[in-house]
């Protein structure tokens, strides 16, 4: 009889290690490709040539600048008051257009006075009486026919009716409101009929002609300003002006809250163009003038750690060098480094350069937050930001 064969016994767990071993070079294979294929995508983009940045730039150049300092004040009027009435009454008349410029006396207002003349008119018979009496007791005080006491009491009585007559005279007086002083008449504030109780306000007044401008500096400037040093001044709402004066008063107390005092400047104003309550920017002369390098505002990027430009060189290419599209260029390109400076004074679109750039570089003035340092760029100058030192803002 012939031996019959055993089948081989199944091995599950070689069966394991193979599946295992297959998924894990099916896996790593996967992984390796894809590592190899953002290696190599990582090189590209590192090694691709970047497209050069259209920027605008400005030459920086030398200007004679001599310091000024600046501040921002309100137009105050020399003499300025709502004109009132002493004493109360009926407005009789209005003698004065809203308006109009007016002389220190010039009468504005009449109140009604027919009882106060009536009163005036009795007061002055008295008055005359009281003196007849008066000059005639003083002749027989002379012939000794009456006493001393008498003559003196007569004459008492005659000054007492006097004063009388002239302290009705004044409040008549005071029932015509004319103008305190020179200036401006603004609107009316009463009307004929009406009754107007003392201190009641009838029309506002303004000397406009020489004008104050009041401004508050730092407490760092308080040696540094004299009375009587020449000033100028501008206004938003008069462009192109510029009106002059003086410094004429500086306030001796510092405020506690601000550490800012308060300074007074007198300008000429003579066509009345600045008009109190509005507000005027005041330069004034610190020193001599001195050269400064001088560049826009808008080529600084201002920033806490320090202020930045970025500045335009000519390097040569490297050999071989492509452009976007693979083709071979040639010839020097022009590449921005950024660069620390320090500022200092500004001027209308121009700011001064005290450290860190001389005169003759090249400076971007725009399209800053699309470089970088060593980034080309392409220069662009058919529409640039304002540089002017002193701009001029149309109101629309």
């Amino acid at each position: 009889m012939t031996p019959t064969s055993t089948p081989p016994r199944p091995r599950p767990a070689l069966r394991w290690l193979v599946m295992l071993a297959v998924v894990l070079a099916v896996f790593g294979s996967v992984f390796l490709i894809k590592a190899v294929f953002a290696r190599k995508t990582n090189a590209f983009f590192d090694h691709m040539p970047q497209p050069p940045v259209a920027v605008s730039t400005f030459v920086a150049k030398t200007e004679r600048w001599a310091p000024i300092g600046q501040a921002v004040g309100t137009l105050v009027a020399v003499n300025g008051t709502d004109v009132t009435t002493e004493a109360g009454g009926v407005v009789r008349s209005i003698e004065f257009q809203a308006g109009q410029p007016v002389q220190a006396g010039t009468v504005l207002v009449r109140l009604n006075t027919a009882n106060e003349e009536a009163t005036l008119k009795a007061l002055e018979a008295s008055a005359q009486l009281a003196k007849v009496q008066a000059e005639r007791w003083l002749r027989l005080g002379h012939d000794q026919l009456v006493s001393r006491d008498d003559v003196q009491q007569k004459q008492t009585a005659a000054a007492t009716a006097q004063a009388q007559v002239e302290a009705q005279r004044a409040l008549i007086a005071q029932k015509t409101i004319r103008a305190p002083f020179s200036g401006v008449l603004g609107l009316r504030k009463v009307n004929l009929g009406q009754y107007v109780a003392p201190g009641t306000a009838i029309v506002s007044l303004q000397q406009l002609d020489p004008i104050y401008l009041d401004f508050s500096l730092p407490e760092q400037m308080l040696g540094k300003l004299s009375v009587g040093m020449p000033v100028t001044a501008t206004s938003d709402l008069l462009p192109g002006r510029t009106f002059t004066g003086t410094l004429t008063a500086l306030e001796p107390q510092v405020d506690v809250a601000t550490r800012n005092f308060k300074a007074q400047a007198t300008l000429r104003n003579p066509d009345g163009a600045l008009r109190p309550g509005g507000f005027a920017r005041v330069d004034f002369g610190l020193g001599q003038a001195r050269d400064v390098v001088v560049i826009p505002q808008t080529a600084v990027s201002f920033n806490p750690y320090g202020n930045v430009v970025f500045v335009v060189t000519r390097v040569p290419r490297k050999p071989g060098e492509t452009d976007m599209q693979g083709k071979p260029v040639s010839g020097d390109k022009l590449i921005v480094t950024q660069r620390f400076i320090k500022t200092g004074a500004t001027r209308g679109d121009l700011i001064a350069v005290e450290r860190g750039l001389t005169p003759g570089e090249t400076v971007v003035t725009s399209g800053l937050l699309k470089l970088r340092n060593d980034a080309e760029v392409t220069i662009n100058n058919t529409v640039q930001p304002a540089a002017d030192l002193h701009p001029q803002v149309d109101n629309r």
